[in-house]
C-alpha cells in the first residue's frame, strides 16, 4: 500500500507497488478501479505478464488502447456493464 496526496495521480504510483509486490511472490493478476484505465497501465502489466483486471470507463472505445485493454471493453460490451 501506498499512500499519496490528492494531487498524485494512481497510475505513477502502480510501478512501484507492483515491483514491491513481486519482492513477495509471483503477481498474477492486478485488480484496480477506473483511475487504473490507462494504455500505459495495460502495457506495464503485459510487459511483466500480469493480467489487469480493471473497470474501464464507460465512454471506452473499441479503437483505442492495448489489445488487451480492447478485449476488455468489448467483452464488457457483449455482457453489459454491470455483468
Amino acid at each position: 500500500m501506498e499512500v499519496s496526496t490528492d494531487d498524485a495521480h494512481d497510475v505513477k504510483a502502480l510501478p512501484g507497488l507492483v515491483e514491491k509486490a513481486e519482492g513477495n511472490g509471483r503477481v498474477a493478476k492486478v485488480y484496480g478501479d477506473g483511475a487504473y484505465d490507462s494504455g500505459d497501465v495495460y502495457q506495464l502489466l503485459g510487459g511483466r505478464g500480469i493480467e489487469p483486471v480493471i473497470k474501464h470507463r464507460r465512454n471506452s472505445r473499441l479503437d483505442a488502447g492495448p489489445p488487451p485493454r480492447r478485449r476488455a471493453v468489448e467483452l464488457c460490451r457483449e455482457l453489459g456493464y454491470e455483468a
